[in-house]
């Protein structure tokens, strides 16, 4: 199966959402949540995580995550992820019961597809504060894409991971599975970078940027995905967008989708005058809405 098949399939088995002028949607991809360890990436930046989500529930958003959430090719347990972001996933079941929460899978999270994962692993959580297992999202599917759709205009927003635009981490995602697990991790952990990785190699980056750039311009529709860690903004000319990923050292960046107008976001730390710390939200390139792009 080629490119463009990938792209159709994940299209057509995408979950429909209504994309009205009230709607408000906040998409992130590549959390990456570990087990913990040295090599847990997203642990540097869980309480960042942690501030958007809370900010964007009390101002009801709902959430997306866009697919490699959790990080199960380095990672073989995900009770061991669970146990070391118990606060993530708290708020993850507050959206949850607000039916507020939707989910995409990517090739770091693509066992979440197979719906006896889905039951083993997701119906609950243990809970620090009420000392007692409490439900996470006990029925969640985890598709392989969304496609907001603005009824009215007939406009869409097709949202997925774009790890279906490369080969090695698609079809055959088992082998680049054993690849990071047994032989590119250890080897990172002394220097090497990954060369199969979109988000470490720039030249399979814009490979990839490319291709994705390219279907939405032959499919007329606006694409948002993860995958390259790569965060940008979009035009009529190239209606790409990229949410960036919750691992870069700097913070986590993110999409929104309010007032039909998408906005990228980056959530930092900071330093006020009197060197106190605070987490702020900072607009990254310019503002985009909806009817621009066509």
């Amino acid at each position: 199966m080629g490119f463009e098949s990938r792209m159709q399939k994940a299209f057509k088995d995408s979950l429909q959402l209504p994309l009205y002028p009230s709607s408000r949607y906040v998409i992130i991809s590549d959390c990456h949540r570990g087990c913990g360890r040295a090599g847990d990436n997203f642990l540097h930046n869980e309480c960042l995580y942690l501030a958007a989500l809370k900010y964007y529930f009390q101002r009801g958003f709902t959430y997306i995550e866009l697919g490699d959430g959790d990080e199960l090719w380095e990672n073989r347990s995900m009770e061991c992820i669970k146990e070391n972001h118990k606060q993530s996933f708290e708020i993850l079941s507050l959206f949850y019961a607000k039916k507020r929460l939707y989910t995409v899978y990517g090739n770091h999270d693509i066992v979440k597809k197979h719906t006896s994962f889905q039951g083993r692993y997701f119906s609950s959580f243990y809970c620090d504060k009420m000392l007692c297992n409490r439900p996470l999202y006990p029925d969640m599917e985890f598709y392989p894409g969304i496609v907001l759709h603005d009824t009215i205009k007939g406009y869409k927003i097709f949202l997925t991971h774009g790890h279906q635009a490369d080969l090695l981490n698609s079809t055959f995602w088992r082998l680049s599975r054993f690849l990071v697990r047994y032989i590119w991790r250890p080897l990172e952990n002394i220097g090497v970078p990954d060369p199969t990785s979109a988000a470490k190699n720039n030249k399979r980056k814009k490979k990839t940027e490319k291709k994705l750039t390219g279907w939405a311009l032959k499919n007329k529709l606006i694409l948002i995905s993860g995958h390259t860690h790569h965060p940008m903004t979009g035009s009529k000319d190239s209606p790409y967008c990229n949410t960036g990923s919750c691992v870069h050292p700097a913070g986590i960046t993110a999409v929104e989708i309010e007032k039909r107008t998408i906005t990228l976001v980056k959530w930092a730390v900071n330093t006020r005058r009197d060197l106190t710390l605070y987490t702020s939200r900072e607009i990254l390139g310019n503002t985009a809405s909806v009817d621009s792009f066509f």
